[in-house]
């Protein structure tokens, strides 16, 4: 998700020190009193604009256009100065004390190395126990899948993920590609994309229409993209949405890895110049150690055995969506089918639990995004078909989605998934 907001409030109350991975616990002592208020736009664009500018607030939602919806965290000092700011628009609070919705969503089920079964989508995890549940997976399955990496991130982590095929054997067939966490704070994205990969293996040996996807091409699932950003949220500040790069002459910290890939990354109004927004693209286009790494692991793939299906996950909005997002004009080669399979993926998604889904071309879904990965992937990457969707909630809860949550968001998107598999040409 998309905004640009000073950090310098949130900064100032996160923790310097360094914390070890094992610590998860973000410094939810920082958001104590913090609200998230929910302000319906209508014809107020610049008017919500001014007082976000104003009183330096973060938003989850920027005001972006007539009609839209703005979700503004406010500090307790400013709650008063907003509430007065925003007299007589229509406001809902999501969260009436952000600090507990976080302590809430942090509290993380203890994980024994050896034990991946489905208990472990009750709850959010630390970075190594994610890294552990892989191993295990893997572990379990270890002649039809492995552990991969797609190089270091700019901490020098290893972009993790898990390879696994079918009967055929290894690297012989098409391959489907996920990401998930690129942005830091979506940790829902993380559980999801675990829960596609643990349901295809898992069930190869018990589902004939599971077997035949698995049989049919490679998957590789990289749940945690954004390593260094991903930690930072469970240690220091659990809103925390960049890389943690450093960028010369100024003191704030962080590239957006998705919005910094090589194409289409110069076009205006998609990405901020500013280092300290949140949509920072960067000084040059995959100047992210994360994107080049990424990027370079997508080619050898599609060289080496061709690139079927390329699917970012993020948060939150409910969305499933197409090429483009530096344009809203711009047709993709296949936008017509691109299109219907995201229409009949989100049909497939409601049938399970209602959950309601908005498709089509990312500029015209959500916001003009340049230098996005889902546009290199389809453009460069040479993905046959590609897509990025916005997972759970629209609102209620943003971010921070409670660990109840994680199963059903998993089941929905299942079926969304499956759809695409059953009907790609």
């Amino acid at each position: 998700m998309k905004s640009v907001f000073a950090f310098s409030t949130l900064l100032a109350l996160a923790s310097a020190a360094a914390v070890p991975e094992r610590q998860v616990r973000p410094a939810v002592t920082a958001y104590d009193g913090y609200k998230v208020f929910r302000v319906a736009v209508k014809n107020q664009v610049n008017k919500v604009s001014k007082i976000i500018e104003q009183l330096e607030l973060e938003t989850w939602k920027a005001p972006k256009a007539p009609g839209a919806l703005a979700d503004i965290v406010v500090p307790p000092s400013k709650v008063a100065e907003f509430e007065a700011a925003v007299a007589g628009m229509e406001v809902t609070t999501m969260h009436e004390d952000l600090a507990a919705s976080i302590e809430e969503e942090s509290n993380f089920s203890a994980y024994a190395v050896g034990s991946a079964n489905a208990t472990w989508f009750n709850s959010y995890h630390s970075y190594n126990d994610h890294l552990q549940f892989l191993r295990d997976l893997q572990a379990t399955y270890p002649t039809r899948s492995a552990i991969v990496t797609s190089g270091n991130s700019n901490e020098g982590r290893p972009i993790t993920g898990i390879h696994f095929w079918g009967s055929s054997g290894k690297g012989k067939k098409p391959a489907v590609i996920f990401h998930s966490t690129v942005h830091a704070r979506e940790w829902i994205t993380t559980m999801v994309n675990e829960y596609l990969a643990f349901n295809l293996l898992t069930k190869y040996d018990t589902d004939a229409e599971i077997k035949s996807f698995v049989d049919k091409y490679d998957f590789y699932v990289f749940p945690v993209v954004n390593p260094d950003g991903f930690v930072f949220t469970q240690t220091n500040t659990r809103l925390w949405r960049k890389n943690r790069q450093s960028n010369t002459g100024s003191t704030c910290i962080g590239r957006d890895i998705n919005r910094n890939w090589n194409f289409q990354w110069s076009v205006t109004g998609g990405a901020s110049t500013n280092p300290c927004a949140e949509d920072y693209k960067g000084r040059a286009a995959s100047d992210a150690p994360e994107t080049t790494n990424l990027a370079n692991f997508i080619r050898s793939v599609k060289s080496s055995q061709g690139l079927k299906l390329f699917i970012d996950w993020h948060a939150y909005s409910q969305l499933f969506m197409t090429p483009y997002g530096y344009s809203c004009t711009a047709r993709a080669a296949k936008h017509t089918e691109l299109v219907s399979l995201a229409a009949g993926a989100a049909s497939a998604i409601q049938a399970v639990y209602g959950t309601r889904f908005t498709s089509g071309p990312i500029c015209s879904t959500i916001y003009k995004a340049t230098g996005s990965s889902v546009d290199w992937a389809n453009d460069v990457g040479g993905s046959e078909y590609t897509f990025t969707a916005e997972l759970r909630d629209t609102g209620a809860n943003g971010f921070v989605l409670p660990a109840s949550q994680i199963v059903p968001s998993g089941v929905e998107t299942w079926a969304g998934l499956r759809y695409l598999l059953l009907n790609m040409k």
